[in-house]
């Protein structure tokens, strides 16, 4: 779901032999029920959960164990089947060996994504992956070469990439007079406020990064100051279409290349200044920000100051609208806010019904309809019929470290939820493209 983790073929041989052991125990002693839970907690919790350390990895591998340890899977009014992924994967019948190696020598040789409870468009998101990666090492092994016969030199190319930047490259923002004004329009900072001052900070030290380390490379191209390695890595990514390392240390988490990721620098400029002039945005661009949990954090501390409700006690649900095209929405809400640009991963969205439903074919990613972000006091939450749909930043998920998750949205769906946790059913603020 997130991290990878070293599984290897010791953890299913003990797994195996392990349950081979109880098996045979229960069957030795003529006891009634087979001991699932235990079984279910040594091989989940102990042999491979305990490699585990992402609470999502943890709820995949307790679905698979849910789904398919029990005594249902030998009933026999209503038939279990593991998988109907263009194949019916199901025990083989009580009795001589031959029933079992008849069975075995009937499965296909390739097995698709269906039978681990995914969609099939999970195989093209793969192949999808590996292209990119090919295609990343190619050009990493490109030659350097100088210049060519006929056509722009190195050197050239890289000048006028520098050029295009500079021209889109704002001046940094006041942020002590900005400050100073909000004061005195409201008589306070509030939590959304102090996100805001936090946000420009961070912003004006990537773009005075951006412009100084241009500006450097421009007057390295000429032969003013010395080529760096900095500079010359710089180089190599904008020669090539890639977001520099330089930059990406001071920018959001993003996978995005250099084209669309001006685009995006570009949006976030846009929602600052509209931010710095008309107040809190109604709608609120989460991927614009360095730090999208910190609004949402602001947006709690707020509706709790103004409703005297404890913080330590209060969270934030999310209802999806049917509103697709955020210029729609002049009003902000009381309490809480509206989300744009959200993506939705593993499923789409029936906008009739507004709930969860499969994927269509060749179809990897959805934009969600705006959505409601609203602070409420934990004990008066009730929802049912939902899916704790984990919100990232982009399509990468999460990392062993933690980083990259965001929040937890509520997803209304008439499916049972173990179908949208194998399917891999997630929300990410930016994608690849």
């Amino acid at each position: 779901w997130n991290v990878s983790y070293d599984f290897n073929e010791s953890d299913f041989i003990i797994s195996r032999r392990l349950l081979a052991l109880y098996l045979t125990k229960a069957s030795e002693n003529g006891d009634e029920m087979i001991p699932w839970g235990s079984i279910k907690y040594l091989i989940g919790d102990a042999m491979y959960g305990g490699r585990v350390s992402d609470d999502d990895d943890r709820r995949v591998l307790v679905t698979y164990l849910n789904e398919y340890f029990g005594d249902f899977l030998f009933d026999d009014h209503q038939r279990f089947y593991f998988s109907r992924d263009g194949f019916d994967y199901e025990l083989p019948e009580w009795g001589p060996l031959e029933n079992y190696t008849s069975v075995v020598e009937g499965l296909p040789l390739n097995n698709g994504p269906g039978v681990f409870g995914l969609h099939s468009n999970a195989e093209i998101g793969y192949f999808n992956n590996a292209s990119k990666q090919l295609w990343l090492d190619l050009i990493d092994l490109q030659p350097r070469s100088a210049g060519s016969s006929g056509g722009m030199s190195r050197e050239e190319f890289i000048k006028s990439v520098v050029k295009d930047v500079m021209e889109k490259v704002p001046e940094p923002e006041d942020a002590f007079n900005i400050r100073k004004k909000l004061i005195a329009d409201t008589g306070m900072i509030t939590p959304t406020q102090v996100v805001l001052l936090q946000e420009l900070e961070r912003w004006n030290n990537l773009v005075i990064r951006m412009a100084q380390t241009l500006s450097d490379l421009g007057r390295a191209l000429i032969g003013e100051i010395g080529m760096s390695d900095v500079l010359e890595e710089l180089g190599n990514a904008l020669f090539n279409g890639f977001l520099p390392n330089v930059w990406r240390g001071l920018a959001p988490q993003t996978e995005k290349q250099l084209g669309s990721w001006m685009v995006h620098f570009q949006g976030r400029l846009e929602q600052y200044q509209d931010w710095i002039a008309n107040g809190d945005p109604p709608v609120i661009w989460l991927s614009g920000l360095h730090i999208p949990e910190s609004y949402l954090t602001a947006l709690v501390q707020t509706t709790c100051r103004r409703k005297n409700w404890p913080l330590d006690k209060s969270i934030l649900y999310t209802k999806v609208t049917d509103v697709v095209d955020a210029s729609e929405i002049k009003e902000p809400m009381a309490d809480g806010t509206y989300v744009r640009g959200l993506y939705l991963e593993g499923a789409a969205w029936d906008r009739e019904r507004g709930v969860l439903r499969r994927q269509d074919p060749k179809v990897l990613v959805v934009e969600l309809p705006v959505m409601q972000v609203i602070p409420i006091e934990a004990a008066k939450l009730k929802l049912s019929n939902t899916f704790k749909t984990p919100v990232y930043v982009t399509q990468a998920r999460r990392n062993a470290m933690g980083v990259g998750g965001v929040f937890e949205a509520d997803l209304t769906t008439h499916e049972h939820v173990s179908h949208w946790v194998l399917q891999g059913v997630a929300l990410v603020l930016n994608t690849d493209a």
